[in-house]
């Protein structure tokens, strides 16, 4: 099923930023484990526009699942800024990351994490429920971000009694909800067979051409080929910064 996402509705934004989207700079992350120190992050800088589609890549023990973390709000780098919004996240408590992740940033798993007693309804609507919206509310915003998707048929379905692609979609819902700055989605076609992963892609590009800012983490060269710029970290650092020739679906009517 081919979501019917409307590329002429622009997500809403949940700052009135005026700078980049996302500005990093030196960014440093230290692990100490026994007597050896290991810099996860060793100095990165980057600075990401609002409604860009990247893809981050880097080989086993390059630093992409610490700068994740990063970029998600999930932790706090050792040294240097990471400015979201124009607010330095950086020097956040535990509670105010816990506020930007729920405002800011919507998260695409690769085990989906859906709670699975649940049905898809309910599923979107944990956002805006942590967020402490009526429930006439979210309930409104949650069957729309479904409809979105292409699911509305599935409201009242619960996890198990769906795809694999489609517990992908109930889960790009959920990440839509909150109309949030960034979308950030952690191997997202990695539980996926081939044709179901495609599938999720064509949504993915949809998403951008509405506006959306999409960060996708991923090992997969075929899958980085949708995104418009690819991130490559190694050791620790951002080994190269390059713009995509050619993005797959690029020019494909959807």
């Amino acid at each position: 099923m081919t979501a019917s996402v409307d590329p002429t509705t622009a997500p809403a934004s949940a700052s009135t930023a005026t700078g980049p989207l996302i500005q990093i700079a030196g960014l440093k992350k230290r692990y100490v484990m026994g007597s050896e120190e290991v810099w996860a992050l060793d100095g990165i800088d980057l600075t990401i526009e609002e409604g860009e589609y990247v893809a981050i890549m880097g080989p086993s023990g390059s630093g992409k699942s610490t700068f994740m973390n990063m970029l998600g709000c999930l932790d706090t780098p050792t040294s240097g800024t990471y400015l979201l919004n124009d607010s330095d996240v950086s020097t956040y408590s535990d509670d105010e990351l816990a506020e930007i992740r729920n405002r800011e940033i919507g998260f695409i798993f690769q085990t989906f994490n859906l709670l699975p007693r649940v049905d898809c309804l309910r599923n979107v609507e944990l956002p805006l429920i942590y967020a402490g919206m009526k429930q006439s509310e979210r309930r409104e915003r949650a069957a729309e971000a479904l409809r979105k998707v292409g699911l509305g048929d599935r409201m009242d379905h619960k996890p198990n009694e769906l795809s694999g692609g489609q517990r992908q979609r109930v889960a790009t819902a959920r990440a839509l909800v909150n109309t949030p700055s960034i979308i950030l989605a952690d191997e997202p076609t990695g539980n996926l067979d081939t044709e179901t992963g495609n599938e999720i892609m064509r949504l993915f590009e949809q998403l951008h051409r509405q506006g959306n800012t999409l960060l996708v983490v991923t090992h997969e060269e075929d899958i980085a080929q949708h995104a418009r710029r690819i991130l490559r970290l190694r050791d620790g650092k951002l080994e190269h910064d390059t713009l995509v020739e050619h993005p797959t679906l690029e020019h494909e009517t959807l």
